[in-house]
């Protein structure tokens, strides 16, 4: 039961060849490497972009934030 013969992924395979034909496969998997090729240029370009970090001079709270209310106190 954990363990498939020669047959099983023999039908295996003219199922998904059946589905996807011939052609669709090796298309399918230039696509896969054309993505994964993009994704690595686009990290390379994105830590050559940014450069060195600055810090702020002074500290500096985002979660900070003025707001006036309209409110009579």
């Amino acid at each position: 039961m954990g363990s498939f013969s020669i047959w099983h992924w023999l039908i295996v395979l003219v199922v998904v060849l059946l589905l996807f034909g011939r052609g669709k496969i090796p298309e399918l998997m230039g696509d896969v490497a054309k993505g994964i090729k993009s994704f690595k240029k686009g990290m390379t370009e994105d830590d050559t972009a940014e450069g060195p970090v600055q810090r702020p001079t002074h500290p500096v709270d985002p979660r900070t934030v003025d707001h006036k209310s309209d409110e009579v106190r």
